[in-house]
């Protein structure tokens, strides 16, 4: 890596709220470029950036339709100085739980909606990433936010499931990718813990009928057990920060 890299780029999807939002706020710092990709970019950013002497660009983007923003992202980053970057990493963050019901009750424009939301745009914006950043210098990361859900079924949820399990495979094999090429990206689908979020207020709020796991989410909403966005992302971009990052391609915040 050259002398003179001392910047640090990020590429965060999903920036607009939740712990998005937390974290896109927790990365302006001085030294970092912050590009956020989110359907209603947060106009409150721009003023944390200032504040902090970061540069942040916003782009207002549909990532259910990834193709178009995957190519931008690919000509903007060819577009930057390789050589000034001590770091260039991608966190997909964005996703979305569909109607909660049974699988057989879905609507099939919802659940496509989900799927290229949650598993699609992650692929692609990755390849464009990759693709684009391959011969950068500095170091290289992507990280994607799964879920516990990826990992163990729950019924109505058929859709988000598929999107989490599917995030955390194609990061295995990602990783293979990666070991093989010089300079490869270290990478990581990482659960975040159950926070309190719009979705976490989505589920409690869901048909006791459709939804048998409602109870539970109520149990940790009053249990106090939700960690907040800001918690949650500092844990996360902590995760991030550490050495071994991308050492377990499929990892929980909680175990760390």
């Amino acid at each position: 890596m050259p002398a003179s890299a001392s910047r640090h780029l990020y590429i965060l999807t999903g920036a607009s709220r939740g712990m998005g939002q937390a974290m896109a706020q927790q990365l302006l710092a001085p030294g970092h470029t912050l590009l956020t990709l989110s359907r209603q970019p947060d106009p409150a950013l721009q003023a944390t950036a200032s504040a902090a002497s970061a540069d942040l660009h916003s782009w207002q983007a549909d990532l259910a339709d990834a193709g178009p923003v995957a190519t931008r992202l690919a000509d903007w980053l060819r577009g930057h100085n390789a050589a000034a970057f001590a770091s260039a990493t991608l966190i997909n963050n964005a996703g979305v739980i569909p109607a909660i019901q049974p699988l057989r009750d879905a609507d099939g424009d919802d659940l496509a909606h989900a799927l290229r939301l949650g598993l699609e745009a992650p692929m692609r914006l990755t390849a464009a990433f990759l693709n684009a950043t391959r011969d950068w210098p500095g170091v290289r990361r992507v990280l994607n936010i799964s879920s516990g859900l990826g990992r163990r079924p729950m019924a109505s949820q058929a859709g988000y499931c598929a999107a989490k399990a599917g995030m955390d495979h194609f990061t295995r094999c990602l990783a293979l990718d990666e070991a093989q090429a010089p300079n490869g990206a270290r990478v990581c689908s990482l659960a975040p813990g159950v926070i309190d979020t719009d979705m976490q207020a989505q589920l409690r709020g869901a048909d006791a009928a459709d939804f048998p796991d409602r109870g539970n989410f109520e149990r940790l909403k009053s249990g106090g057990q939700l960690t907040s966005t800001d918690e949650a992302a500092r844990r996360v971009l902590a995760y991030l920060g550490r050495p071994d990052f991308g050492r377990e391609p499929v990892a929980d915040v909680r175990d760390a």
